[in-house]
């Protein structure tokens, strides 16, 4: 099984990658449904989906000298979209941020080291840490910036809010490089990316909210796109955020794992050129 889930993960990340140069869509991405009616004064409507897009802004601090070190990440996620086909095809849902639909977020604090040479810096992940997903019905819950990484992100209006998921973050790499063609001097943006997986599992609120497979898959896989910063002090970054989810009590090398944030990067670049 864990051979089977690395050459799928691989196999997104190159076809991704691809995607970027040729148009060509074939990832392959593990399907989950959705019973929106467990979220109070949510209609009840079911859909199939394979993956949730979202945006982060995370506080990371480091520690060290200026070309390695640790570092303490904690990370604020709000999802935007569920999407089916593959990660082509977004699917309508009640998820939003007006007051008329419910909101979902995560809560997401990790540790690991880093290391920055000529060609950027590279970022390893350190097996342990939290990881808690959300309902929130009213889409209201007020969230605090911390002071440090080493902190978590603190909530408001949480009264409405339900804990759907658990997790450990168990294993990740990222690259900030500044070089890159993408990494534009007047914004920053599009300037690395990143791969990580955590354990999955649902509380008795989310085994209502994500009802298949059942049992629902015991990994998330997060991939996403690092804005320009320095990897030094205490830095706010933000960015785009994905999550698919996996089915094996085994999960995939942290190099794995990050060439699908890779490859993802490389389709949302070509998707933006295609906009433009």
């Amino acid at each position: 099984m864990k051979n089977a889930i690395r050459k799928t993960l691989i196999a997104c990340a190159v076809t991704a990658s691809f995607a970027a140069s040729s148009g060509a869509m074939a990832q392959s991405f593990p399907d989950f449904t959705v019973n929106e009616g467990a979220i109070a004064g949510a209609l009840g409507q079911t859909f199939t989906a394979d993956k949730i897009t979202g945006n982060y802004v995370e506080v990371i601090t480091f520690a060290g000298s200026e070309t390695s070190g640790t570092f303490n990440v904690s990370l604020k996620w709000n999802a935007g979209q569920f999407v089916a086909g593959n990660g082509s095809t977004p699917v309508a849902s009640q998820l939003g941020g007006s007051a008329s639909q419910y909101g979902l977020y995560a809560l997401y604090q990790g540790t690991g080291t880093f290391n920055t040479t000529g060609s950027g810096t590279v970022f390893s992940f350190t097996p342990g840490g939290t990881l808690n997903l959300f309902a929130d019905a009213q889409s209201n819950t007020v969230f605090g910036q911390p002071a440090n990484g080493a902190l978590g992100f603190s909530t408001t209006n949480t009264a409405d809010d339900v804990l759907i998921a658990t997790g450990t973050p168990t294993s990740g790499e990222g690259r900030l490089d500044p070089s890159l063609s993408t990494c534009g001097a007047t914004n920053g943006i599009n300037c690395g990316s990143f791969g990580a997986s955590s354990t999955f599992n649902l509380t008795a609120a989310g085994s209502e909210y994500f009802v298949a497979p059942n049992p629902f898959y015991n990994i998330s896989f997060q991939s996403g796109q690092l804005n320009n910063f320095n990897p030094t002090g205490t830095q706010v970054i933000n960015g785009s955020l994905d999550v698919i989810f996996g089915g094996s009590s085994e999960v995939p090398e942290p190099a794995t794992v990050a060439m699908v944030g890779l490859g993802l990067l490389g389709l949302g670049l070509a998707r933006r050129r295609k906009q433009a």
